[in-house]
């Protein structure tokens, strides 16, 4: 039975051990696809999907598999809710899925999905876990589409251009156009520029940290002060 609240659940996934910023597993696919946002939500959402089965049936199933083939029936899972979300965006999102080719099928070895389902779904309860794989999965999407984002704005001058191969005709008039054609930063596009992208949003949420942490401390010392303070005066602490 998990320890941890909903609440930090949550707060592991989404921000402090967020798999892309934090573990930095799952880079492989987070720097090859992510060129747009489109592109990045595809697999974002793909990688959540899985991540939130596998967690699932892991936890389902941890009591009835023994410690000799744990590891494979993991895999095997992994590799089944794989070839199933592979097949439905074959029957929905077809277009979508030949531009991600392989980073689809590479799912399976992806690390932050076997690395939850060994260190938090072989441990806790299903409910738990399927929300541990939730929030890690939406930790991961998040911080693709916010790379793409960064890297289509840079690169091409657009935001949300080809969401129609994830969301249908709907999605066709969504893109936004930043500037001119032709006048976007060739590096941003290419894998250096999704390095330099990685390591801005990593050193961004290491700052964002330290000051939390400088401020939480400030606050501790002036409680502290201010009970003295008041020790001093009264001689005694209510």
């Amino acid at each position: 039975m998990s320890s941890l609240s909903y609440r930090e659940i949550a707060y592991n996934g989404l921000w402090r051990n967020n798999p892309a910023l934090v573990q930095i597993l799952g880079l492989c696919p987070l720097l090859a696809v992510s060129s747009n946002v489109a592109n990045a939500l595809g697999l974002g959402l793909a990688t959540m999907m899985v991540l939130t089965g596998s967690n699932l049936a892991v936890s389902l199933i941890r009591r009835q598999v023994s410690e000799a083939v744990r590891i494979p029936v993991f895999v095997m899972i992994i590799a089944t809710l794989t070839t199933c979300t592979e097949l439905l965006m074959k029957a929905y999102t077809y277009e979508l899925y030949q531009i991600l080719g392989i980073f689809i099928s590479l799912i399976v070895t992806n690390c932050v999905i076997l690395g939850r389902a060994e260190a938090f779904a072989s441990k806790n309860t299903a409910l738990s876990s399927a929300f541990d794989g939730l929030m890690m999965g939406m930790g991961f999407a998040l911080v693709l589409v916010v790379i793409g984002g960064i890297r289509e704005a840079l690169g091409n001058g657009t935001l949300f251009a080809d969401m129609d191969l994830l969301f249908g005709p709907l999605a066709s008039n969504w893109t936004l156009h930043l500037y001119g054609e032709g006048e976007g930063l060739l590096l941003a596009i290419l894998p250096p520029g999704a390095f330099i992208v990685v390591g801005f949003l990593i050193a961004l949420k290491n700052a964002i940290d330290s000051s939390l942490e400088q401020r939480k401390a400030r606050t501790e010392v002036g409680e502290k002060e201010r009970v003295s303070r008041r020790v001093r005066t009264t001689g005694v602490i209510n």
